[in-house]
């Protein structure tokens, strides 16, 4: 077997199938976001829609890089499970407790563990907060919020638009849609950003967020308020104290490091590509449009874990065994040639993108993500008219991950900003909001 990819590293043998192979390693250094379309397709040349890999040392899964293949992943709950306490290896007792995966799939009482009757009382809860939110007020509070950051580096004439903006403008709106004042929603964000990281400090990290929401939690059982929490808490599902502070650590962490990637790689793109900036600016493209063509080319989110085979199967021309992981490959699943026109481009309009995964566990955030998204890529376009990259494109990183595709940085400049169209609204969801 050919080796996948040079930068990405292998591992001797393939535990998955125990058949002597070299494994492509998704972890460790060289798997940034320029490196990791090549590894795809060189998995996609040597094995097919689906391919062997280690998530860690000595822990194997299976990528699926096929786009019908991810939909049946995804569409067929009997064959794919979301509880992870059927991987085998796990059961097994073969997973160290220091293994960088678990943190993403150590099973929690949350939607994103669970099949069945079980995820559809979970999910019936969180998707009815989330179709609580007021568009027109969250719209409102975006823009309100996106000309605060932009107000507080005009003056400079240069910006990071990942740090000072893509990065803090979802955190605030987030942080007000769920009840948090600014502060604690900040702490919240670090601490979720420890656990991901999967460090020595991810121990410390869980245990300071789980006490923020905690708390947050508790106070919304006493006083209820209108916010996502207090509509989690008092729900017709009667989702315990605990299904709900799980359920929001898989909302808070999906849907702030999603917005944010999503928001940073659409501003690059319109930075980068004249071709498209003009025709958005033309008229011939929406922003939804230019968002869209985004989702197919740089997935916010490129591989995600995972679902456990319930049974023995042939999938994607593989032997996969029951209790094995699978790796949806969402990235890859969107290059597929299979689904892609000859010239490979992504078609205008077109939305069967997996970027948001597919079907029950399809992201139920992700109408509020575009219109966080679309929002805050309108209003700094329109502030900042003359926006232009600081350094070459070439000097442009992603940032180092399997799983995440996001910027690094995003340095700009520009000349002296418009004046926002009118006042900030107040009470917006956006802006600070009492705890």
């Amino acid at each position: 077997m050919s080796t996948p990819h040079p930068t990405a590293g292998q591992a001797a043998g393939c535990p998955v199938s125990g058949t002597p192979a070299t494994t492509a390693r998704l972890y460790g250094p060289g798997l940034d976001g320029d490196a990791m379309p090549a590894l795809y397709e060189a998995l996609r040349g040597a094995h097919g829609p689906v391919a062997p890999v280690s998530v860690a040392p000595g822990i194997d899964a299976w990528l699926v890089l096929g786009h019908r293949e991810l939909l049946r992943l995804t569409r067929e709950e009997q064959d794919f499970s979301h509880d992870p306490r059927r991987w085998s290896r796990l059961r097994e007792g073969r997973v160290p407790a220091d293994a960088p995966i678990l943190p993403m799939v150590g099973w929690r009482p949350a939607l994103l563990f669970a099949d069945g009757q079980q995820h559809r009382r979970m999910r019936a809860a969180v998707s009815d907060a989330l179709a609580g939110i007021n568009g027109h007020e969250l719209r409102r509070g975006v823009r309100s919020t996106a000309e605060d950051l932009i107000a507080g580096f005009a003056a400079r004439g240069e910006a990071d638009l990942v740090a000072g903006y893509a990065r803090m403008l979802p955190m605030r709106v987030i942080a007000g849609l769920l009840g948090l004042d600014e502060r604690t929603g900040r702490e919240l964000v670090d601490a979720v950003g420890g656990l991901v990281s999967a460090t020595s400090g991810a121990a410390d990290a869980s245990r300071r967020m789980g006490a923020i929401l905690q708390g947050l939690i508790e106070r919304k059982r006493r006083v209820r308020g209108d916010d996502i929490v207090s509509s989690l808490l008092h729900h017709p599902a009667r989702l315990t104290d605990e299904e709900v502070l799980h359920n929001l650590v898989v909302m808070f962490v999906a849907g702030n490091q999603t917005t944010v990637n999503w928001i940073a790689t659409a501003l690059r793109v319109l930075l980068c590509d004249p071709a498209l900036r003009s025709s958005l600016s033309g008229g011939h493209l929406s922003v939804d449009d230019a968002l869209d063509l985004v989702l197919w080319r740089f997935p916010p989110t490129q591989n995600f874990p995972a679902r456990y085979a319930t049974r023995d199967m042939r999938f994607g021309g593989q032997d996969i065994r029951a209790g094995d992981m699978l790796i949806l490959g969402l990235a890859a699943a969107n290059a597929d040639p299979e689904v892609l026109p000859a010239d490979g481009a992504p078609v205008v309009g077109n939305r069967s993108h997996l970027a948001f995964g597919a079907g029950p566990h399809t992201c139920p955030a992700q109408d509020p993500a575009r219109l966080i998204t679309r929002t805050a890529v309108d209003t700094i376009r329109h502030r900042l008219p003359d926006l232009e990259l600081a350094v070459p494109e070439s000097e442009l990183k992603w940032v180092n991950s399997p799983w995440s595709k996001g910027l690094g940085t995003l340095p700009v400049r520009f000349t002296s900003p418009l004046s926002p169209s009118g006042p900030a609204p107040s009470g917006a969801p956006g802006a600070p909001a009492p705890a």
